[in-house]
């Protein structure tokens, strides 16, 4: 199945419609999206085949690789959408003081408008139709960019979504940069990309002209680190399943290895099995083994196994004809190393060999925050510390990818691997506009007296006791104060607070907190404050890494 662009002249024409079909109420109904995304759920479970073969053809991918990573997860977000949007789109009520103890106050879920959302190469059902269920079940009108990288499916998904949903609110567009780059002059009420930092910057700026804002799904760098205490045979296996997978084309593949010296000659072999175990003698020949996308990937691949000072200790093997790169490790590779300057993006995973974890954080620190992050280690002082002194959009503790898949978990990355987070709930608060609401009966003006002016001092001192709360902190500036372990009982206050009080509108009248109170904040102020932790417990954390 060929794929055809789109006429660059029919876009506006596409986004107009869209943009007609939401003022026009189409998408507003909760039943109506329920039945959108029934029909997408059925797309996907009527034409598995067809799917498994388009996005075969694109990546070589296997069928059970398809159901974990794109079919499955999209109908499970199909599933959790429909059950639980009546609660996820109900308005939400918040508590208030006195004043508007009769208005009816509440925060509403509307739809954004109109979106788009740009898919990505590498699971291209996945990562266009999961934001999409998130857009619809929030009531959006949807233009949806499938990657043209991914031909197959693309043309696939143009062939089947207008026999499903329904197309006044609900289109694709097909093309390369330059559909792409006229799509971006419209404006949309948000867009939603998946893909490059690169791709990532020029979206971004595109969008920031129409003062959009965006959801970027980007990558990075991902590191693993592997302590010497680590059952070294399950975490080769969990690690060769995360890295391999898809042919190690997924944005939180593990990028590189952080091994802390003694195991790696181990780890190595124990990679080897896995590898063995997963795909056979020949990986080339397995059916669980996908491909590079294209021979422009599969070049970039092999000019960094080309430049690499590194030395490969297993696999090594391509076919450019075939595009095929077998599992590939290699050792020795230190910071300065071509395979250490950008994300791989392939299935070749470079090992960094440290005397301590430690080193490898600073190492990691120095370079963006990546989209994930790996930790095998059975010292939970060790597992603490990397955490505490690192950052990046998740997090995994003796495994590897398994996250993406927690539908109830946000997924998405910080500073350059991403901006904003989906799945879930996340999708419908993403394409939703959280609306403050405050409705008013137009009795008791009376009430409103205080408000009108003229104004007088006694008004404003009657406006303030019952508008606001009142509290002492102490006669010092915080950042004059230095943090204390104790607390005195007879001391009338609690880190600093004197007292607290207010008026009567349901807070804290009394002047100072009862003994029993005293007791508590202390307790609370000293487990969940670090100021207040001993030096020699981090101290005691850096000696474990």
């Amino acid at each position: 199945m060929s794929l055809t662009y789109t006429p660059v002249s029919d876009i506006p024409k596409i986004v107009q419609g869209l943009r007609s079909a939401f003022n026009a109420g189409i998408t507003r109904s909760l039943d109506y999206r329920k039945t959108q995304l029934r029909a997408m759920y059925n797309m996907i479970s009527e034409n598995d085949a067809a799917i498994r073969e388009a996005v075969f053809q694109d990546l070589h991918k296997p069928p059970a690789e398809l159901m974990i990573g794109e079919s499955g997860m999209v109908k499970q977000e199909c599933i959790d959408a429909i059950k639980n949007l009546d609660k996820w789109a109900a308005n939400r009520s918040v508590k208030t003081g006195i004043v508007n103890k009769f208005d009816n106050v509440h925060i509403r879920k509307d739809p954004l408008g109109m979106v788009l959302i740009i898919g990505a190469w590498n699971y291209p059902l996945n990562l266009l139709l999961a934001p999409a269920v998130g857009a619809i079940a929030a009531g959006n009108t949807v233009l949806l960019k499938p990657s043209e990288v991914a031909p197959h499916t693309a043309a696939l998904l143009t062939k089947l979504l207008p026999a499903y949903l329904d197309q006044r609110a609900y289109r694709i567009v097909n093309g390369a940069a330059p559909e792409t780059t006229l799509l971006l002059e419209h404006k949309f009420d948000h867009i939603f990309y998946t893909g490059s930092g690169q791709v990532g910057r020029i979206i971004m700026g595109a969008a920031a002209k129409q003062l959009t804002p965006v959801t970027l799904e980007l990558g990075g760098k991902s590191p693993a680190f592997i302590s010497r205490d680590v059952d070294i045979a399950i975490t080769a296996r969990r690690l060769a399943f995360g890295k391999f997978f898809n042919c190690g084309q997924t944005c939180i593949a593990p990028d590189y290895l952080i091994v802390e010296r003694g195991i790696e000659d181990k780890l190595i072999e124990a990679f080897k099995a896995s590898i063995l175990e997963f795909y056979g003698t020949s990986v080339q020949s397995s059916n669980s083994y996908g491909r590079i996308v294209n021979k422009s990937h599969f070049q970039r691949l092999k000019g960094l196994l080309d430049e690499t000072k590194g030395k490969i200790v297993a696999g090594g093997e391509l076919d450019e004809d075939n595009l095929f790169i077998s599992p590939t490790l290699v050792l020795g590779v230190d910071k300065d190393d071509k395979l250490m300057e950008g994300e791989i993006f392939g299935p070749i995973l470079p090992l960094m060999v440290v005397d301590r974890l430690v080193e490898g954080v600073k190492y990691v620190n120095q370079g963006d925050q990546p989209l994930a992050l790996y930790v095998f280690s059975k010292n939970k002082k060790a597992i603490d510390y990397i955490l505490d002194h690192t950052r990046s959009g998740g997090v995994v503790v003796n495994d590897a990818l398994v996250h993406f898949i927690v539908s109830n978990l946000p997924f998405g990355g910080t500073g350059p691997s991403g901006i904003g987070n989906y799945h879930g709930k996340r999708s419908f608060d993403v394409f939703s506009h959280e609306r403050s609401a405050l409705i008013k009966s137009m009795g008791m003006e009376k009430l409103n007296d205080l408000r009108y002016p003229p104004y007088s001092e006694k008004k404003t001192r009657w406006l303030d006791w019952f508008l606001f709360d009142k509290a002492s902190f102490g006669g010092k500036a915080a950042v004059d104060a230095p943090p204390s372990n104790t607390h005195s009982s007879n001391s009338s206050t609690v880190n600093g607070a004197s007292s607290i009080s207010s008026n009567p509108n349901g807070r804290t009248s009394s002047p100072a907190l009862p003994e029993n109170q005293h007791r508590k904040a202390a307790a609370k102020s000293e487990n969940g404050n670090i100021s207040h932790a001993p030096e020699a417990s981090t101290a005691t954390a850096t000696t474990a890494v």
